[in-house]
């Protein structure tokens, strides 16, 4: 019973929302102040306010001047709390926040960093955007992060709506929240074909099953990735550096795989997009040089994380079909 009711209370607090502060996206930082902080008492804080109205109904009936005495201290102590309540979020800021870009249907981990002014300890903070939600504690000198995992439905760019952030700190006789709507946006890349064939060699109908060259240049070391031989994996340096390392080589000349959307004809719109960003994937993860060719643009030939983010990012804004 009392969660369907807060979930009512907070389905009526987001409807609300869209009238108050702010009714347009605003750039970072955001800066928190009084006129943008609502105050309201909780279950419990109206529990208190009714037992204190009968404490000193009875107190006037009997003229109780003790009892009377008791119920005022109490009241101001319950309306100091509301107080504290508004400046528990008063001066806090939001100063940056990002997402690592994740394929359409993945979980999106999006990072904020707060920062408090007045330097003072604000603790059980609560941030929410839709069904996420997370708890944040700001100890006053140092900023903090909090993190919340949103689905990504579709590719492309994705806006953030409102977040809310909340507290019901000193006593929890009040809540006090304000919204926030930062003008970011967050990029999703496509889908990956789940079945997608293998990769097509110098543009030709031949395939590629495994690669035999790694080359003969070592061109840098990178992180480990899933899938890679453990023979490329550089032991000592990864001893060095605390994480796994593998060689990077250059491949030989000739060595690199045409994607291109026009060869793509017996399939959709969005699988070819799907095909084409699992390939790109691949082709990263093989370590060949690739070329992506589009409508209206090409890109590579290259290797690269700079290189694959550009393919798929590509891909994502690529207009639907």
């Amino acid at each position: 019973m009392l969660a369907a009711l807060r979930s009512r209370r907070d389905a009526l607090a987001d409807r609300l929302g869209r009238w108050a502060r702010p009714r347009a996206p605003e750039p970072l930082p955001i800066h928190i102040d009084r006129r943008r902080i609502y105050v309201l008492p909780t279950g419990f804080g109206l529990f208190v306010a009714g037992l204190l109205a009968t404490m000193l109904l009875g107190a006037l009936n009997y003229n109780n001047n003790p009892a009377l005495l008791l119920g005022f201290l109490l009241a101001a102590a319950a309306h100091n709390s509301l107080v504290r309540a508004h400046l528990h979020l008063s001066g806090i800021r939001l100063t940056a926040l990002g997402a690592e870009p994740v394929h359409a249907g993945e979980v999106l981990h999006l990072r904020l960093r707060f920062e408090a002014a007045p330097r003072r300890r604000r603790h059980g903070l609560a941030l929410r955007l839709g069904t996420a939600e997370a708890w944040l504690d700001l100890s006053g000198d140092d900023a903090a992060e909090a993190c919340l995992a949103l689905p990504a439905p579709r590719r492309g760019w994705q806006r953030l709506d409102r977040l809310r952030l909340s507290t019901r700190q000193p006593h929890g006789f009040a809540v006090a929240w304000c919204w926030l709507w930062p003008d970011t946006r967050l990029l999703v890349y496509p889908a990956l074909e789940s079945r997608a064939p293998p990769l097509p060699v110098d543009g030709g109908e031949g395939t590629l099953a495994h690669r035999r060259d790694l080359g003969e240049q070592l061109h840098h070391l990178r992180d480990y990735r899933s899938g890679d031989p453990l023979r490329q994996v550089a032991w000592k340096a990864s001893a060095r550096a605390d994480r796994l390392l593998v060689r990077e080589y250059e491949g030989r000349a000739g060595r690199e795989v045409h994607l291109d959307w026009n060869t793509l004809t017996g399939l959709g719109h969005e699988e070819r997009i799907r095909r084409l960003a699992r390939w790109v994937v691949e082709a990263e993860r093989h370590g060949l040089r690739y070329r992506l060719s589009l409508p209206g643009q090409s890109l590579g030939p290259a290797l690269g994380p700079a290189h694959r983010h550009a393919c798929l990012r590509a891909l994502a804004l690529l207009p639907d079909g």
